[in-house]
């Protein structure tokens, strides 16, 4: 399957100008034997080429690697997405003109991050399909110790040799499983803040991340029906919803409240030190959280109280002294300011009937136990008895309307 990214840029009946930085994205068996085919066709040929592995990627694709002009192996042990250690790499290279990372999420960004200081391309070869971030522009990175979302290097071509792609655990099947099914709370977020605070929305990109969660949703459902895996199409659901990042300059579509439960496990913040889980398995945690408490949202009834700021207690009490300021910082121009928590009252049916496009939890709950899924908070470390606190605590990492957010200025009947 290969996808052709331009028809999605351009002029949008939301009113603006989408641009787009990939231009072919490949999932296919093999798709590793057509890699200079695919670099030609993306306008990338003849580029002097940096291409990064980590240690224990480069060592099981013996025999897939690809023509490099440089080759920069690191050390799989402790990587992780820091800019201490992206910006230590970069001493490293050799003045490309283009960089290829070639293995799973964190390699990304040592790709993307460096590609936008540079400013050159960058090429994406996922071993994986665990998350969405390998067409996205967004980077996940650990900043001064917290961990910030901030618009780096998109790639301009992704080849997924499902070949490759197959060899993954199971756990990491299920985790890509989550990050998509998560959609069904981002898209519920977004909808809802548009309707009460006026944010900006598009049809367009909303509906891109509709078509990666639909895709997403058939597979898992065959999966757990036969247990068998299509591995195309949950890889080309990724790849879709990482294009809703680019297309909307942010993560908007694709991470709603579900997804601050990712970094919160990162953050490691008081009660929370043993908490730990790869992206789509936190998200998955967040996900079936979301779930329950819309579902339990939309049966009450809401009366608006007053804005007021987070206290700086309460983020001390919940986030601890390393965290705090960052978090104060974080959410000094709060969303919640912005508008009238009146129009949440006055837009209650309306929100009642967005939740209920959500599939009820026990629909939820039975898919993740036919998948494999990680979906409790004990399924990655958490005291089940922090289950009501996961999601108010997480909200406060980002300054991002979503419903969980919004309870801080309603009561409820």
């Amino acid at each position: 399957m290969i996808l052709d990214c331009s028809p999605y840029a351009g002029a949008c009946a939301c009113g603006k100008d989408h641009e787009l930085e990939t231009r072919l994205v490949v999932v296919e068996y093999n798709a590793i034997a057509n890699f200079e085919k695919y670099m030609e066709e993306a306008g990338l040929a003849g580029l002097h080429r940096t291409v990064i592995y980590d240690s224990i990627i480069y060592e099981l694709t013996e025999g897939k690697h690809i023509k490099a002009d440089q080759e920069i192996v690191l050390p799989a042990q402790g990587l992780r997405s820091e800019d201490v250690l992206i910006e230590d790499m970069m001493t490293r290279l050799d003045k490309p003109e283009v960089l290829i990372a070639y293995g799973a999420g964190t390699i990304m960004d040592f790709g993307r991050y460096p590609a936008y200081k540079l400013g050159i391309p960058f090429v994406a070869v996922p071993t994986l399909a665990s998350s969405d971030g390998f067409t996205a522009s967004i980077c996940s990175v650990i900043l001064k110790g917290q961990k910030k979302s901030i618009r780096m290097k998109a790639p301009a071509l992704v080849v997924a040799d499902l070949d490759i792609i197959k060899g993954a655990p199971m756990r990491l099947v299920a985790s890509g499983i989550n990050d998509i099914l998560s959609k069904y709370i981002s898209l519920a977020d977004w909808k809802m803040s548009a309707l009460v605070s006026g944010e900006d929305y598009c049809p367009m990109v909303a509906g891109l991340a509709e078509d990666a969660l639909q895709i997403m949703r058939a597979a898992a459902d065959k999966m757990a029906a036969t247990g068998e895996v299509d591995y195309e199409a949950m890889t080309m659901a990724q790849m879709k919803s990482g294009l809703t990042m680019q297309l909307w300059e942010n993560s908007r579509a694709a991470s709603g409240a579900e997804h601050l439960m990712a970094h919160l496990v990162e953050m490691h913040p008081p009660r929370f030190e043993k908490a730990e889980g790869i992206h789509g398995e936190c998200v998955g945690v967040g996900t079936f959280a979301a779930v329950k408490e819309y579902h339990r949202l939309a049966a009450l009834t809401p009366r608006a109280k007053p804005f007021e700021p987070l206290k700086r207690e309460w983020v001390l009490e919940k986030f601890g002294e390393r965290l705090c300021d960052g978090i104060m910082q974080e959410n000094e121009n709060d969303v919640l300011a912005s508008f009238d928590p009146q129009n949440i009252v006055d837009h209650w049916e309306e929100i009642r009937r967005i939740i209920a496009s959500i599939p009820p939890v026990e629909e939820m709950e039975a898919l993740y136990k036919a998948v494999g899924s990680k979906y409790l908070p004990e399924h990655i470390g958490i005291d089940p008895a922090l289950a009501d606190e996961m999601l108010p605590i997480s909200a406060a990492i980002r300054n991002r309307l979503t419903l969980i957010r919004m309870c801080r200025v309603l009561d409820f009947d």
